[in-house]
């Protein structure tokens, strides 16, 4: 087992100073991957065992949930330093070292909420290092003529599965109060596995899979070098 993880992720902080594209994936969203949509795709068994990178991680939101699933552990980086001890960075760079830190294995999955103008890139990357690629991406991601050019005409997700409720995101924290208009949707690809239809990720999942100690883990404040720089601006 690759051993990482941090048990606490501060998620009450004002946005980086350069304006990253940093907006935190509630809790329940990643578990609803987990849950609902792996499970469809028959890939509980590869989850107990194989590992897991999630290239965008910021402060861990995504990642410490995934941890909670993937038995081979898995591992979190980041472009930027947000404090957490998580790799720093850049997943587009073709110098980037892949693999653990730990033994040098690749993941298994990849799986991440990247920044959106970028989201292509990480995709077409992380299809080259991992048989299962997952994406959290609104769902408006779909369209577009320069995007199905380069990525879905010759590349389509095995699964397309749009939360049929809303997952509130909230720039530079995790608000669990949150509202939204903006839908989104898991984007998964499958080596070797045709697309399939559809899948729709029930109703309920945001009061079912929200745990009583998120708000400890993901919401808690702490000392932040980010607040602290921006704080001074």
């Amino acid at each position: 087992m690759i051993p990482t993880g941090h048990t606490s992720v501060m998620a009450s902080r004002r946005e980086p100073p350069d304006s990253l594209d940093f907006f935190p994936t509630p809790p329940w969203a990643t578990r609803a991957l987990c849950e609902h949509v792996l499970p469809h795709l028959g890939l509980q068994q590869d989850m107990q065992f194989d590992a897991c990178w999630d290239p965008a991680c910021g402060e861990g939101h995504m990642f410490e949930v995934l941890l909670e699933y993937f038995g081979g552990g898995g591992w979190g980086s980041d472009i930027f330093d947000y404090g957490r001890d998580y790799r720093v960075e850049d997943f587009l760079d073709d110098r980037t070292v892949i693999g653990s830190p730990e033994d040098g294995m690749a993941p298994e999955f990849i799986i991440t909420n990247p920044p959106f103008r970028p989201a292509t890139a990480f995709t077409l990357r992380a299809l080259t290092l991992a048989p299962v690629v997952a994406m959290l991406l609104r769902t408006v991601w779909v369209e577009g003529v320069e995007r199905y050019e380069t990525l879905f005409r010759d590349r389509p997700p095995t699964l397309f599965a749009p939360f049929v409720e809303r997952v509130p995101m909230t720039k530079g924290r995790w608000d669990p109060d949150a509202g939204t208009a903006t839908s989104y949707a898991w984007f998964v690809w499958v080596r070797g596995r045709a697309p399939q239809a559809p899948f729709w990720i029930p109703p309920g999942c945001r009061r079912a899979l929200t745990r009583p100690d998120d708000a400890a883990r993901f919401g808690v404040q702490a000392s932040s070098p980010l607040f602290d720089l921006a704080a001074a601006e």
